[in-house]
């Protein structure tokens, strides 16, 4: 019998992605599998019923889509109540916050879901298609900089014109990841003169092959700040008030701002003080992509756009999600990719390894399972 993936209608305000495309559907049916959509999931990403039906997919009411299903998809993991009739056992793929939601992760076990978080998807060479977090930080860092123009008052090239010159906008972008790059490439191609920090040194070619300027602390201990999978990792007391000093001459000058620092498992590192926003000049405009994990800036609030000292102060929330159309495709492909590499043509349904199984696994057999969780 085919094996029932069930994709659901995402709950979380402000939530416009969908977790299944047309385009996946048909794929997954290649595989043989049997595809269920929620009635109205694609609405938010343009995408309408009779498009998930031509491409195969049953579609319907939740509980009618959950029956029997083995596999539920999702973008942010539902509440486990609103799961009921799937099979037990059935997996939950989705992204699904495991370090601040554990209630949420609670209830998975309680109900018999075996909950697969997609942000832990291990940084490895074969798991690059399947890693969510860089397909939707990618788009992320596009959107911020859009963000900043529109916020900000003045061009962004600079313009010769018969009435005179017009300056180009500087603008520096703090974190050089997926997002930190994809700001720095969208605001170069805008016509911004470029700079970025980052604590990983490793991260100064990067930058300087986009075509901005690097600016980095030198001759500290602790620069090199590569943590495991290739985030950044907290740096001693010593280059943080080095880094401090250097920020603060830096960012006086800057028009334009874009924070994008993480630090899996923990509140975002602040990076920007309210004494340094003070410094810059009105009408600036600060973009802090950490919003929804606690803020790079003080004084940002997530989902909202607020004024300090005359710097407007925009605190992201769900960035990708504001290109729903892009974000639904790509994050489809990175649940497809994953299911269909470990895709077993004997029995028709995926069967996970231990590396990656072990790695993203949050929940199985009625408990907690997944050591980060534990220790």
């Amino acid at each position: 019998m085919a094996i029932r993936i069930a994709v659901v209608k995402e709950e979380a305000a402000g939530e416009s992605r969908v977790a299944a495309t047309p385009e996946t559907v048909r794929k997954f049916a290649a595989l043989g599998a049997t595809l269920a959509v929620e009635t109205g999931a694609g609405e938010g990403a343009s995408i309408a019923d009779q498009a998930f039906a031509d491409a195969g997919a049953e579609v319907g009411a939740r509980s009618a889509v959950l029956a029997g299903a083995e596999i539920i998809l999702g973008v942010q993991g539902p509440d486990a109540a609103s799961l009921a009739g799937a099979n037990p056992g059935a997996w939950l793929v989705a992204g699904l916050n495991p370090f601040a939601d554990r209630a949420r992760l609670d209830g998975y076990a309680a109900a018999g879901i075996e909950a697969l978080a997609m942000e832990w998807m291990p940084r490895i060479t074969r798991a690059q298609s399947m890693d969510i977090l860089s397909s939707q930080s990618n788009l992320a860092g596009y959107k911020s900089v859009l963000i900043a123009a529109g916020e900000y008052g003045r061009a962004f090239p600079m313009m010769m014109t018969a009435a005179g010159t017009v300056s180009a906008a500087r603008a520096f972008i703090m974190g050089v990841g997926v997002a930190g790059l994809q700001a720095i490439a969208t605001a170069r191609r805008l016509g911004a003169q470029v700079s970025a920090t980052d604590v990983r040194s490793a991260t100064r070619e990067q930058i300087q092959s986009l075509g901005a300027k690097p600016i980095f602390v030198e001759k500290v201990q602790g620069i090199e700040g590569e943590g495991s999978g290739g985030y950044a990792t907290e740096m001693s007391a010593e280059y943080q008030k080095a880094q401090a000093e250097l920020v603060s001459a830096h960012i006086a000058k800057q028009d334009i701002v874009i924070t994008t620092a993480l630090i899996p498992g923990r509140a975002a590192p602040r990076l920007v003080s309210d004494a340094q926003i003070a410094t810059m000049r009105a009408g600036s405009v600060i973009v802090d992509l950490a919003g929804e994990s606690g803020g790079n800036v003080e004084g940002a609030v997530s989902g909202e756009t607020i004024v300090r000292h005359g710097v407007k102060i925009v605190g992201a929330r769900n960035m990708a999600g504001t290109l729903a159309a892009d974000a639904s495709a790509l994050f489809s492909r990175n649940l497809y990719n994953f299911l269909s590499a470990f895709w077993d043509k004997e029995t028709g349904r995926p069967v996970l390894d231990a590396e990656i199984g072990d790695a993203i696994r949050v929940t199985q057999g009625g408990k907690i399972v997944n050591p980060r969780l534990l220790s």
